[in-house]
Protein backbone atom coordinates (compact mmCIF):
# COMPACT_ATOMS: atom_id res chain seq x y z
CA UNK A 1 0.00 0.00 0.00
CA UNK A 2 1.92 3.23 -1.20
CA UNK A 3 1.86 6.40 1.75
CA UNK A 4 -1.21 8.27 0.09
CA UNK A 5 -3.65 5.30 0.38
CA UNK A 6 -1.96 5.01 3.89
CA UNK A 7 -2.34 8.56 4.92
CA UNK A 8 -6.08 8.57 3.20
CA UNK A 9 -7.27 5.54 5.23
CA UNK A 10 -5.63 6.99 8.50
CA UNK A 11 -7.68 10.57 7.90
CA UNK A 12 -10.79 8.38 7.57
CA UNK A 13 -10.16 7.20 10.94
CA UNK A 14 -8.54 3.61 10.75
CA UNK A 15 -5.69 4.47 13.36
CA UNK A 16 -4.13 1.55 12.50
CA UNK A 17 -2.46 2.66 9.43
CA UNK A 18 -0.62 4.51 11.80
CA UNK A 19 1.40 1.20 11.91
CA UNK A 20 2.27 0.97 8.47
CA UNK A 21 3.72 4.47 8.52
CA UNK A 22 5.48 3.86 11.68
CA UNK A 23 7.13 0.69 9.89
CA UNK A 24 8.13 2.66 6.70
CA UNK A 25 9.61 5.61 7.93
CA UNK A 26 10.57 4.93 11.86
CA UNK A 27 14.56 4.21 10.24
CA UNK A 28 14.79 7.02 8.45
CA UNK A 29 13.48 9.70 10.86
CA UNK A 30 15.56 7.65 13.65
CA UNK A 31 18.63 8.39 11.30
CA UNK A 32 17.13 12.23 10.79
CA UNK A 33 17.02 12.44 14.35
CA UNK A 34 20.37 10.81 15.13
CA UNK A 35 22.29 13.00 13.18
CA UNK A 36 21.25 15.98 15.03
CA UNK A 37 22.38 14.57 18.53
CA UNK A 38 24.10 11.12 17.87
CA UNK A 39 22.38 9.57 20.94
CA UNK A 40 20.08 6.59 20.53
CA UNK A 41 17.65 7.39 23.13
CA UNK A 42 16.60 11.14 22.62
CA UNK A 43 16.47 9.97 18.84
CA UNK A 44 13.91 6.55 20.02
CA UNK A 45 11.97 9.65 21.96
CA UNK A 46 11.85 11.97 18.84
CA UNK A 47 10.86 8.89 16.51
CA UNK A 48 8.08 8.33 19.23
CA UNK A 49 6.93 12.16 19.51
CA UNK A 50 7.06 12.47 15.80
CA UNK A 51 4.19 9.54 14.93
CA UNK A 52 2.31 10.82 18.23
CA UNK A 53 2.42 14.20 16.46
CA UNK A 54 1.10 12.73 13.41
CA UNK A 55 -1.63 11.05 15.10
CA UNK A 56 -2.59 13.84 16.66
CA UNK A 57 -2.43 16.50 13.92
CA UNK A 58 -3.58 13.86 10.84
CA UNK A 59 -5.75 16.78 9.86
CA UNK A 60 -3.52 19.04 9.07
CA UNK A 61 -2.23 16.72 6.18
CA UNK A 62 -3.42 18.45 2.59
CA UNK A 63 -4.78 15.20 0.86
CA UNK A 64 -2.89 14.60 -2.50
CA UNK A 65 0.29 15.74 -1.07
CA UNK A 66 3.42 13.74 -1.09
CA UNK A 67 3.43 12.36 2.77
CA UNK A 68 7.53 12.06 2.84
CA UNK A 69 7.98 15.58 2.84
CA UNK A 70 5.05 16.06 5.53
CA UNK A 71 6.31 13.48 7.73
CA UNK A 72 9.81 14.97 7.56
CA UNK A 73 8.23 18.57 8.51
CA UNK A 74 6.48 16.98 11.44
CA UNK A 75 9.82 15.33 12.67
CA UNK A 76 11.51 19.15 12.09
CA UNK A 77 8.98 20.27 14.26
CA UNK A 78 9.47 17.79 16.95
CA UNK A 79 13.20 18.65 16.80
CA UNK A 80 12.83 22.26 16.98
CA UNK A 81 10.12 21.54 19.51
CA UNK A 82 12.62 18.65 21.59
CA UNK A 83 15.02 21.42 23.22
CA UNK A 84 12.61 23.24 24.47
CA UNK A 85 11.35 20.12 26.73
CA UNK A 86 14.41 18.31 27.18
CA UNK A 87 17.74 20.63 27.09
CA UNK A 88 19.95 20.67 23.90
CA UNK A 89 22.57 18.47 23.61
CA UNK A 90 24.52 18.21 20.33
CA UNK A 91 26.78 14.88 20.72
CA UNK A 92 30.52 15.31 19.19
CA UNK A 93 32.16 12.02 17.69
CA UNK A 94 32.78 9.59 20.43
CA UNK A 95 33.05 6.39 18.03
CA UNK A 96 29.60 5.42 18.70
CA UNK A 97 28.67 1.84 16.87
CA UNK A 98 25.80 3.49 15.05
CA UNK A 99 27.85 5.90 13.07
CA UNK A 100 29.17 3.12 10.49
CA UNK A 101 25.24 2.22 9.54
CA UNK A 102 25.58 5.32 7.65
CA UNK A 103 29.06 5.06 6.37
CA UNK A 104 30.44 1.71 5.13
CA UNK A 105 34.63 1.72 4.10
CA UNK A 106 35.04 0.09 0.75
CA UNK A 107 38.44 -0.52 2.52
CA UNK A 108 39.14 -3.79 3.59
CA UNK A 109 42.83 -3.60 5.12
CA UNK A 110 42.50 -2.97 8.99
CA UNK A 111 44.69 0.19 9.12
CA UNK A 112 42.61 1.72 6.27
CA UNK A 113 39.97 1.08 8.07
CA UNK A 114 40.98 2.74 11.31
CA UNK A 115 41.49 5.81 8.96
CA UNK A 116 38.38 5.91 7.50
CA UNK A 117 36.55 5.84 10.75
CA UNK A 118 38.78 8.47 11.99
CA UNK A 119 37.72 10.74 8.72
CA UNK A 120 34.00 9.78 9.26
CA UNK A 121 34.50 10.56 13.34
CA UNK A 122 35.78 14.21 11.81
CA UNK A 123 33.13 14.76 9.13
CA UNK A 124 30.43 14.03 11.89
CA UNK A 125 32.41 16.81 14.20
CA UNK A 126 32.70 18.93 11.66
CA UNK A 127 28.73 19.04 10.62
CA UNK A 128 27.75 19.23 14.39
CA UNK A 129 30.22 22.69 13.92
CA UNK A 130 27.93 23.71 10.89
CA UNK A 131 24.99 26.01 11.50
CA UNK A 132 21.31 24.55 12.42
CA UNK A 133 19.55 25.50 9.17
CA UNK A 134 22.99 24.41 7.27
CA UNK A 135 23.36 20.86 8.88
CA UNK A 136 19.61 20.48 8.55
CA UNK A 137 19.72 20.63 4.63
CA UNK A 138 22.88 18.01 4.28
CA UNK A 139 21.05 15.72 6.72
CA UNK A 140 18.21 15.69 4.45
CA UNK A 141 19.67 15.90 1.34
CA UNK A 142 22.87 13.63 1.56
CA UNK A 143 21.79 11.09 4.87
CA UNK A 144 18.28 11.27 4.39
CA UNK A 145 18.62 10.98 0.25
CA UNK A 146 15.60 13.47 -0.21
CA UNK A 147 15.15 15.48 -3.24
CA UNK A 148 15.65 19.13 -3.80
CA UNK A 149 11.81 19.66 -3.82
CA UNK A 150 10.95 16.91 -0.70
CA UNK A 151 13.11 19.36 1.02
CA UNK A 152 11.94 22.43 -0.23
CA UNK A 153 8.33 20.97 0.50
CA UNK A 154 9.61 20.80 4.23
CA UNK A 155 11.37 23.70 4.70
CA UNK A 156 8.46 25.63 2.80
CA UNK A 157 10.64 27.56 0.38
CA UNK A 158 11.25 27.25 -3.29
CA UNK A 159 13.31 24.40 -4.78
CA UNK A 160 16.23 26.89 -6.66
CA UNK A 161 16.63 28.37 -3.31
CA UNK A 162 16.97 25.16 -1.74
CA UNK A 163 19.76 24.31 -4.06
CA UNK A 164 21.77 27.44 -3.29
CA UNK A 165 21.62 26.34 0.31
CA UNK A 166 22.42 22.85 0.06
CA UNK A 167 24.93 23.81 -2.13
CA UNK A 168 26.69 26.67 0.22
CA UNK A 169 26.15 24.41 3.36
CA UNK A 170 28.50 21.26 1.15
CA UNK A 171 30.81 24.14 0.77
CA UNK A 172 30.82 25.13 4.62
CA UNK A 173 31.06 21.88 5.48
CA UNK A 174 33.85 20.95 3.14
CA UNK A 175 36.05 24.10 3.83
CA UNK A 176 35.53 22.96 7.95
CA UNK A 177 36.28 19.76 7.08
CA UNK A 178 39.56 20.59 5.40
CA UNK A 179 40.72 23.54 7.96
CA UNK A 180 40.32 20.76 10.95
CA UNK A 181 43.12 18.57 8.73
CA UNK A 182 44.92 21.73 8.70
CA UNK A 183 44.44 21.61 4.72
CA UNK A 184 43.18 23.89 1.85
CA UNK A 185 39.64 23.03 0.36
CA UNK A 186 39.62 22.29 -2.71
Amino acid sequence: MDDKTLMTELLDGNESRLAHLFDRYRRPLYRYFFHFSGLREPSEDRVQEAFFWILKHRLSFQPGTPVRPWAYQTARNVHIDYPTRSGTHVASPDGDEDRTIYFRSPKKNPEDQLGWKQEIAMLHHTLALLPVEKREVLILSRFQGMKYEEIAAVLKCETGAMKARVYRARRELGNKFFALRGEKAS
